[in-house]
């Protein structure tokens, strides 16, 4: 087997059948190439490796001083990749099947405060086209927390103002209707007119993929999430936030106060696309650290004495 087809061919498959993000594809596609260079160095390859071959290679991986998260990644893909040769009958066995992967601690999101959120949209002030565009970006990140891909990648057929919704494409192609709250419609009301948006608009567009974008940039093109980053950053920065904030942050954000003002976290795993109500369980223990921060606080039997 050619080492490099096999795994073009992993990669191929997870896409068609898996439905794996290209994203995600190409960090596999990374890890299964650094695990074939250590099997040849180990004078093995995917046909013959080994439990040990892949211990190897998750000791190289850590060696480089690679996050945990990373290692159990690029562990992850060779698991998988290996399981895929089973499957397609180039292996009668799989090394990885009990092979144990890298915990990886729990970090907790590091979530804005409400009055830090107000702080950031109250500083975007005025009526040019910037302004409003940036101010809509920061309503909808925090009003729907949808990722900062998923927001340069919408479209205007996305967008259904009436029915205050949005369409977005989320990881792995998996489609999901977001609902508009009022301040994010009304921000985008106000960018989708010509005085805003418009004023963006070119002569002449570039490609039918500008053209159909809600956000634009200054010369007329779809916006990059580099450069809806750079609107984020730009305006936390105004407020001295700009150490703190990134549109990730936002996300954190939209899901922290949903959960602390009661939402249901089913409803909260619908909402941001997790796949799994694992990671949306994740935003609850800032909400209990809250919690527990009100109580030391306020109640008069919470603290020891001396």
């Amino acid at each position: 087997m050619s080492v490099g087809s096999g795994v073009e061919e992993f990669l191929d498959w997870l896409v068609l059948e898996r439905g794996r993000a290209p994203r995600t594809c190409e960090a596999y596609r990374r890890d299964l190439n650094g695990y074939c260079e250590v099997l040849a160095a180990r004078g093995s390859s995917p046909d013959t490796a080994s439990e040990e071959d892949l211990l190897a290679f998750m000791r190289h991986q850590q060696n480089r001083g690679m996050a945990p998260s990373s290692v159990k990644r690029a562990m992850t893909a060779v698991r998988t990749f290996h399981q895929y040769l089973v499957v397609e009958g180039r292996r009668a066995d799989d090394p990885g099947s009990q092979l144990e992967l890298p915990t990886v601690p729990k970090a907790v999101p590091k979530a804005l405060s409400e009055a830090e959120v107000d702080s950031i949209m109250d500083a975007v002030v005025g009526s040019d086209a910037v302004s409003r565009r940036d101010r809509a970006i920061l309503e909808v990140l925090y009003g729907t927390g949808m990722r900062i891909s998923e927001l340069v990648g919408m479209s205007m057929a996305d967008l259904d103002l009436g029915g205050a919704t949005v369409r977005v494409m989320g990881k792995g192609q998996r489609e999901r209707i977001l609902p508009v709250g009022r301040c994010a419609h009304e921000a985008l009301t106000a960018w989708l007119v010509p005085a805003g948006r418009g004023e963006m608009e070119p002569e002449r567009w570039g490609s039918q993929h500008d053209q159909e974008a809600i956000w634009l940039n200054q010369r007329g093109r779809r916006l990059s999430r580099q450069g809806a980053w750079g609107v984020v950053k730009k305006r936390a920065q105004q407020v001295g936030l700009g150490a703190k904030v990134s549109p990730h942050v936002f996300r954190h954000s939209c899901a922290t106060h949903l959960l602390d003002h009661g939402a249901d976290i089913r409803a909260v795993q619908e909402l941001l696309g997790h796949a799994s109500i694992t990671t949306t369980q994740v935003y609850t223990m800032v909400s209990k650290e809250k919690l527990w921060e009100a109580y030391r606080a306020a109640h008069p039997r919470a603290t020891l004495t001396r």
